[in-house]
C-alpha cells in the first residue's frame, strides 16, 4: 500500500499538515484539496496547498502547490497528510484505516536481529514532533486506537510526555498502544514521570526474547538490556502501567520458549498481555536470515507449550502474525489477525482456504520467505 509519494513543489516554505479532499468547493480552507482526474484552471477558495497529477511547471503560481505527482489514487477522503517542502508526500492517518500509528523517531538504543525498520542515527526528533503536534489535533475523536512506533520513542525525553499529554488531551476516547524496549524505564524518574501522568488507555508493548540474559542482550545486540528491560518492568507495575510482553518467534528465542513463558509467570505476573509473534522478513531479518529462520511447524510443540502454560495461570496470551494452517487447531483460538492492513496479504493458495476469514495472512515481505507447509484447509 502507497503511503508515500512525491512531486515538484512550488511556494511550500514549510511542512504543511492537514486533511485531504477532492472537494474544490470545501467550506473549511485548512484543507489540502487534491486535483486528480481532471484539470481545474482556478479554485475560487484558498487552500493550504494544493497536490496534483497535472504538470504546471509553466504555469505562475504564486499559491503553495505540489504537481507533476505520479499518483494520488492512495488517498481517500479526510485522510491527514504533510506536505513537505521538497514535494514528498507522507500520509500520517488514514480515515478508513484501524491501523494508524505514528513513527515519532527512527533512533534506537537497541539494534535487534530482526527489526523490521533498523534505526538511523539522524536527529529526526524536532522536526516529526513538530508533524504530530499539528497532526493529533485533526485526528477525528472516534478513531479506536492509535499506535506509537519508531525507534525507541522514549529517546524524544520530554518530547515523549508531551506527546502523550497530547493524545491524552485531544483523544479522550482513543486506545493508545506504544512500542518501546522498555529500557529508559529502568531509571525510576522516567517512569515516575509516566506515572504521573495517569494514562490508563496508555498499553507499553516491550519485547523480552529469552529468560537467560546473554540471549536477550544478543537478539537486541546490547549489553545489558535485558537487566535494564526487567528493572524497567518492575518500574512499570510500581507506577500501574499497563505492559503487554511481545516475543518473537525465531531460532534465537525457540529454545528457551517455555523456560520464557515460565519466566514471566513466576516473575512479572502483573503483565496484562502476552503475545507471541511470527517473524517478519524485513529490515535487518533478510540479512540475518540464517540466525533468524525456523519453519513456523518446526516450532509449534515449543509454543503450544508455552501458550497452555500462561493461559492455565489465566495470563491473557496470543499468537500474531501467523496461519491457521501452519498451527495445531487446539492454538487457533489464541491466534489474532494482527498485521496492520497495509502489509496484510493472501497467497493464492489462501483463496481456497475454508478459513481464510479467521487467518491472520501474512507480511508483504512474505513474497521472499514463508513455510513451505503452506496449504489451504478443506472440510
Amino acid at each position: 500500500m502507497l503511503l508515500k509519494t512525491k512531486g515538484k513543489p512550488l511556494n511550500i516554505l514549510k511542512p504543511i499538515v492537514a486533511k485531504v479532499t477532492r472537494n474544490a468547493f470545501a467550506l473549511d480552507s485548512n484543507l489540502i484539496l487534491i486535483i486528480d482526474d481532471q484539470y481545474i484552471g482556478f479554485v475560487e477558495r484558498e487552500f493550504k496547498v494544493i497536490i496534483t497529477t497535472h504538470n504546471l511547471s509553466s504555469d505562475r503560481i504564486d499559491t503553495p502547490y505540489v504537481h507533476s505527482i505520479t499518483s494520488l489514487e492512495h488517498l481517500r477522503e479526510g485522510d491527514i497528510i504533510v506536505v513537505n517542502t521538497d514535494g514528498v508526500i507522507n500520509t500520517l492517518y488514514r480515515a478508513e484505516s484501524n491501523h494508524n500509528f505514528i513513527l515519532v523517531t527512527e533512533r534506537c538504543n537497541s539494534n535487534c536481529l530482526m527489526c523490521s525498520q533498523p534505526p538511523k542515527d539522524k536527529n529526526d526528533i524536532d522536526y516529526l514532533f513538530e508533524i504530530h503536534k499539528q497532526l493529533i489535533p485533526l485526528i477525528p475523536k472516534s478513531c479506536f486506537e492509535l499506535g506509537i512506533t519508531g525507534g525507541e520513542p522514549t529517546l524524544m525525553g520530554n518530547s515523549f510526555f508531551e506527546l502523550l499529554e497530547l493524545i491524552k488531551y485531544e483523544l479522550p476516547e482513543t486506545e493508545v498502544h506504544c512500542l518501546t524496549n522498555g529500557r529508559s524505564f529502568a531509571w525510576r524518574s522516567i517512569a515516575d514521570r509516566l506515572g504521573v501522568l495517569d494514562f490508563n488507555r496508555l498499553m507499553l508493548g516491550i519485547p523480552l526474547y529469552s529468560d537467560y540474559y546473554l540471549t536477550h542482550d544478543y537478539i537486541v545486540q546490547a549489553k545489558d538490556a535485558f537487566n535494564q528491560t526487567i528493572q524497567g518492568l518492575y518500574n512499570l507495575a510500581a507506577n500501574n502501567q499497563r505492559i503487554e510482553i511481545r516475543v518473537v518467534l525465531q531460532q534465537q528465542s525457540i529454545p528457551r520458549l517455555v523456560k520464557l513463558a515460565k519466566f514471566i509467570y513466576k516473575n512479572l505476573p502483573f503483565v496484562e498481555h502476552i503475545a507471541f509473534m511470527g517473524l517478519e522478513n524485513q529490515g535487518y531479518t533478510p540479512h540475518n536470515i540464517d540466525k533468524l529462520w525456523i519453519d513456523p511447524v518446526d516450532y509449534m510443540n515449543e509454543l503450544g507449550e508455552a501458550v497452555e502454560f500462561l493461559s492455565s495461570k489465566d495470563l491473557n496470551v496470543s499468537i500474531y502474525n501467523s496461519q491457521l494452517c501452519l498451527m495445531p487447531k487446539d492454538l487457533w483460538d489464541y491466534s489474532r489477525r494482527s498485521i496492520s492492513d497495509w502489509k496484510n496479504i493472501y497467497f493464492e493458495e489462501c483463496t481456497k482456504c475454508a478459513v481464510v476469514n479467521e487467518c491472520g495472512g501474512f507480511f508483504a515481505s512474505a513474497e521472499t520467505m514463508r513455510s513451505k507447509n503452506l496449504r489451504a484447509i478443506t472440510y
